[in-house]
Order: structure tokens, then sequence, then C-alpha cells
């Protein structure tokens, strides 16, 4: 398909030269598409940036609910741990598509989309820990947000630091651990 083919040769203009060395033409000739195509589908590179930011999203976003989906009635810690494994998994895959989308992004207002994938990744993981087969929690909107942002703000550290993988490894299983041993110190609301 025409579409994942330019969503391709621009993972690989910006993975080997940044946001700064792609641009339209760049990716019509690697992708192996006329320039007029690409501009069928994007006026200028901002716009394929942004629609390649909101198709990993996306994908990263149904991973999380298929995950979340699995999990439910299950006891915390498992949900903790899968949750993190869908996240991890989902950003090392290829790592470094995923830098080069991090970097690609702060020259983008792209806060729609982080919006969007937000509300439903909060879905997704609010109604999964409500349903925890162990626990019940009294704020659970506030135990969510605590949970998640530690998770996903743990794994971009990871990658900006650029960890050798038994380092990351390693950070992932003490993320695994925290999560666990915050959510077990939260006390139960009467149920």
């Amino acid at each position: 398909m025409t579409l994942d083919a330019i969503f391709e040769a621009t993972i690989q203009l910006l993975v080997a030269g940044g946001m700064h060395r792609l641009t339209t033409t760049r990716v019509a000739e690697r992708a192996g598409v006329s320039v007029g195509t690409m501009y069928q589908y994007f006026p200028h590179k901002e716009a394929l940036v942004y629609a390649l930011n909101a198709r990993y999203l996306e994908d990263l976003a149904m991973r999380i609910e298929a995950t979340c989906a699995s999990r439910q009635g299950a006891p915390i810690g498992e949900m903790v741990e899968a949750l993190v494994d869908t996240y991890w998994r989902a950003k090392t895959e290829r790592a470094d598509v995923t830098r080069a989308l991090y970097r690609s992004v702060a020259e983008l207002d792209n806060q729609p989309l982080i919006d969007a994938f937000a509300r439903r990744v909060d879905a997704a993981t609010g109604a999964m820990l409500a349903s925890a087969s162990d626990a019940s929690f009294h704020d659970l909107k506030g135990v969510n947000l605590a949970l998640v942002t530690v998770i996903f703000g743990t794994v971009r550290s990871a990658f900006e630091r650029n960890l050798p993988s038994s380092a990351a490894q390693d950070l992932k299983r003490q993320l695994v651990l925290m999560c666990r041993s915050y959510l077990a110190a939260i006390p139960d609301k009467p149920r």
C-alpha cells in the first residue's frame, strides 16, 4: 500500500538523518512514489510526521487496550506486569524508530494526538484496575494517573539515556517492582 511505503520511508529517513534532513521529495524517492502522490496525502513534511505519529500512537493505544481487556479481573500484580511489558515491548521493538519519533515531535504541535491517546489509555487502564480481583481503590483516577505516568516516563527516560540492553532490562524489573509496591501500599476502599 502506498501509505505504508511512505510511512516506512519516512521512518527510515528520520532514523538516518532526523527531522532537519527529512523532505517530502526524499520520502517520495525512498518510497518509490511521485512527489505529486506525496502531496496528495501530505502537503508538507510536518503533516507527514504528524500522521506518522498519529499512526504510531493508534497502534500503541490498541496494544494497551488489548492488554487491559485481557487482564480484566486479574490480580493487580499481574495487571501491572502486563501493562509494563506491553508498553516496554511496543517501545523497544524498533527502538531506533521510537527515538526518532520522540525527537521529531519536539518540532510539532501534537497535543491533540497526545490528548486522544491519554484518554484511551486512561479509560483502558482505569477499567482494568477497577476490575482487580485483589484490590480496590478509593481514588482510582489518581492512582491510574500516577501509575501510567510513572510507567511512560520511565520508559521514555530509558530511551533518552540510550541504556544498554542489560541495564534496560534491570530497569524494567525495577519498574514492575516499584509499581506493584505502590499499588500494594494504597489502602483498599471499603467494598
